[in-house]
């Protein structure tokens, strides 16, 4: 559906060229809903104006549904943006135009007939829920129903694609998940492959199959959410899993901890479980297999899409040759093991 093609951005600045991107490459499938992630000024943002070209991108190729954007003119880029709809953080809405009036605009400017718009627009108050809202002006409706008539008026011309540039990050954490939900509701009923960016990893969490992590511009992990969950490979990606999934031990632990493995006394090890394996006696039967002793220090079990998943901090303590093979059967058994030689 979307593929993104050795594409770098460049914009000239005070003390000469700043690369936003630099050599991205991603590919969406259709009906899936997609994760773009970074800290402020990763180029998340950047990188999502140019699936629409929004901004032109210095080079590469933006190809939406086998059309390659960049090679488009005016004309022919106008008619490709029809299918690609958009929600932004502050709401963009027009404060003189009802509810209605604000989701019917593109169909308006598109030239659409009144019974056109109002056969479109009802079906998709509906969907929303901001049916009994319709006449109300958006001085009038909360936050949360300010992005639902964004989200509306998006899907007013039937997009095939749905971009979301932080959309949720100006809004408390309970109209946050509604949003989300409403977003995965979208893409289920609809078929609708959405991208999403954020800096917030319990949105990725909720709501997207797969996520991409940028870090100045550059992409530095991909991969399915529960994956990158799992094992993240990169200190950015830890980071922010750290904001939803603790890793870190608490100080006065993580001082007993340091202390205990610099006399080479015990194994810190963590662990990640996914799916079945998180209600399976798996410790209970490495423990008795390998006459181990395992001291839990840190752990949650949490769900990611659907699919339970948890995580753990043990101080393994036995003989090393035991430990080794302890930690080989577990890995036999799904989980991922890393192992630690000192407290991040």
């Amino acid at each position: 559906m979307i593929e993104i093609r050795n594409l770098s951005q460049r914009f000239a600045g005070p003390r000469g060229w700043v690369e936003a991107l630099h050599n991205v490459n991603l590919t969406v499938p259709a009906g899936e809903v997609f994760g773009i992630i970074g800290r402020s000024g990763a180029g998340k943002s950047t990188l999502v104006r140019t699936i629409n070209l929004l901004t032109r991108p210095s080079e590469g190729n933006v190809i939406v549904d086998g059309r390659d954007l960049t090679t488009l003119g005016k004309d022919d880029l106008r008619a490709a943006r029809r299918d690609i709809g958009m929600i932004f953080q502050h709401f963009n809405l027009l404060s003189s135009r009802t509810v209605y009036d604000n989701v019917a605009l593109p169909l308006e400017l598109a030239g659409k007939k009144r019974a056109e718009i109002e056969a479109a627009v009802l079906p998709l108050l509906d969907l929303v829920g901001l049916t009994t809202h319709k006449d109300k002006y958006p001085a009038q409706i909360s936050g949360g129903q300010k992005q639902r008539v964004g989200i509306a008026r998006a899907l007013a011309s039937k997009p095939k694609v749905l971009l979301s540039d932080e959309a949720t990050s100006a809004l408390d954490p309970e109209t946050t998940r509604a949003i989300l939900d409403l977003l995965r509701k979208i893409n289920r009923e609809l078929g609708l492959t959405i991208v999403l960016i954020t800096h917030q990893m319990e949105v990725i969490k909720q709501v997207c199959d797969r996520v991409t992590v940028l870090d100045a511009g550059r992409v530095v992990e991909e991969g399915k959410v529960v994956d990158v969950f799992m094992q993240p490979h990169h200190e950015v990606t830890r980071a922010l899993i750290g904001d939803v999934i603790a890793h870190e031990l608490p100080p006065a632990l993580k001082a007993r901890v340091v202390e205990r493995l610099k006399t080479g006394s015990g194994h810190l090890l963590r662990l990640a479980f996914t799916g079945s394996g998180v209600d399976q006696p798996i410790l209970s039967e490495t423990i008795r297999r390998y006459e181990l002793d395992f001291n839990i220090l840190h752990g949650q079990i949490d769900e990611i899409q659907g699919q339970a998943f948890g995580s753990l901090a043990v101080l393994a303590g036995g003989q090393p040759v035991k430990i080794a093979e302890a930690v080989e059967y577990l890995r036999s058994q799904g989980v991922v093991v890393e192992e630690l030689s000192h407290v991040e």
